[in-house]
């Protein structure tokens, strides 16, 4: 354990000293490696080294959260006081520290600082040289790559003690395509809660070339045409579309406020019966999963919307307790200097049975989106709009020319009740989701599916 026993039940009784109905330490202890390079020469590089806890007392809906970069009893005692002293009055008599047994599912078989920095470096130099090699109109390549390992643990005045060891390594590239004045980018990543073992199953080389076959293939699109159209999703991308435009709607803190429009609808039709979505935090190597949310809870499968009715929502332990529920564990926190909020962790809409290609070749017209871009959401209503960076024409039940300029333009629940088709060729696709000024990695999935009458923006005159 990163804390003596007893110096975290002491640090948690000191919190509680001034009043309060709940106390908690966070410890953490991480390291980290960054590694970019651009026009074929390693750029930068970086190591950081970072430790801390946190103390939070609450007191019904209050909060009283004080941090301090120090695991030494003297600081974390006068962490622990300050946080007390936001909350004086009341107070509640703490339960005796239990070790939850719950085994990390996550298997860690080459540890990133047993890789030299010479042989990442190699791994960014081998994704170049493949972009590069796509093709003469690639004119520009970039390739991060980072590891992060960080050692948490947390206590809490209900007993809980609880504890793991986290490792998550992503690799990154984005390449730029030119040709008489059109430019056009693809990009492309990998990443896991998993070591550099992950380089076994996809090379570096092949994260390039995707990248570079991206961006050529968009040097011989045409500007986008607009209106209302059928749209289908290529597996895997279309994921951040629903997180965006739905999952955070399905965290207890915007139900709680009633900022959201699932509020008060839980066993209502809320998308079409194709439609089942999770949150599951718990499968082994996933870039979302840990063994416990940051406070503590072991990770789950947390069903939010089954065969299209509502099911549920992702609760963090203090809105799970002022809405008389229980948390799903999805307190996450970007580190010791934040705060759990309620946070998505690998949120996936499930296969269905049709095949991708009978989903083309069901489509008279429409789009294909395949890779998305940014996009804005209003949580509250659900509406969005967001860039494809990867988009094709589908003609007569085939896809034909790429298309550039795309943007989709909708509304979530609209766009889950407009859901027709679904495929069997479910993936999952990695990113750092932002949230109240915390960035914490996720992952968003679905298989290929199609949603009718979405507004396609586009450029064509």
């Amino acid at each position: 354990m990163l804390l003596d026993q007893d110096l975290a039940q002491k640090v948690i009784g000191e919190a509680l000293k001034r009043g309060g109905d709940f106390a908690e330490i966070y410890a953490e202890r991480s390291r980290s490696n960054t590694l970019s390079l651009e026009d074929s020469r390693i750029e930068r590089s970086a190591t950081g080294l970072d430790a801390g806890a946190s103390i939070r007392v609450t007191r019904g809906r209050a909060i009283s959260f004080v941090s301090t970069d120090s695991l030494e009893e003297g600081s974390l005692l006068e962490a622990a006081r300050l946080a007390g002293d936001g909350l004086a009055g009341g107070g509640v008599v703490m339960s005796q520290l239990s070790l939850i047994e719950h085994p990390s599912p996550h298997i860690i078989e080459v540890a990133p600082v047993k890789v030299a920095a010479l042989d990442k470096a190699a791994m960014l130099l081998a994704a170049d040289e493949a972009a590069r090699g796509a093709g003469s109109e690639i004119v520009q390549v970039s390739v991060s790559f980072s590891d992060d390992v960080s050692e948490i643990m947390i206590a809490n005045s209900e007993g809980t003690l609880a504890g793991e060891e986290r490792t998550r390594v992503r690799l990154s590239a984005r390449a730029v395509g030119s040709r008489e004045g059109i430019i056009q980018t693809g990009s492309d990543s990998m990443g896991a809660h998993r070591g550099m073992e992950l380089f076994r199953d996809r090379k570096p080389e092949d994260v390039g070339l995707v990248a570079a076959q991206k961006a050529l293939t968009m040097l011989d699109s045409k500007p986008s045409p607009s209106g209302k159209m059928t749209v289908i999703m290529h597996r895997g991308f279309g994921g951040v579309l629903f997180h965006e435009a739905c999952g955070h709607g399905l965290e207890a803190d915007s139900i709680e406020k009633g900022a959201s429009v699932f509020a008060g609808r839980i066993g209502e039709q809320v998308a079409s019966s194709l439609v089942t979505l999770v949150d599951d935090g718990s499968i082994p190597g996933e870039w979302g999963s840990n063994a416990f949310d940051d406070e503590g809870v072991p990770t789950q499968r947390t069903l939010l919307i089954e065969e299209g009715r509502l099911a549920g929502f992702m609760y963090d332990g203090l809105r799970a307790r002022n809405l008389g529920a229980v948390s799903t564990g999805n307190g996450r926190r970007q580190s010791f200097r934040h705060p759990p909020i309620p946070r998505m962790t690998n949120t996936f809409i499930i296969a269905g049975t049709s095949k991708p290609e009978e989903i083309i070749a069901a489509t008279r017209h429409g789009f294909y989106a395949k890779t998305l871009s940014g996009g804005q959401v209003e949580p509250a209503s659900g509406d969005f709009v967001f860039g494809v960076s990867e988009g094709y024409l589908i003609e007569n039940g085939r896809v034909t020319s790429p298309l550039r300029g795309a943007t989709l333009i909708g509304n979530g629940l609209t766009a889950l009740n407009n859901i027709d088709m679904v495929a069997d060729d479910f993936e999952m696709h990695i990113g750092v989701c932002g949230k109240d000024g915390q960035g914490v990695p996720a992952g968003s999935g679905q298989p290929t599916l199609r949603m009718l009458d979405m507004t396609v923006g586009g450029t064509e005159v």
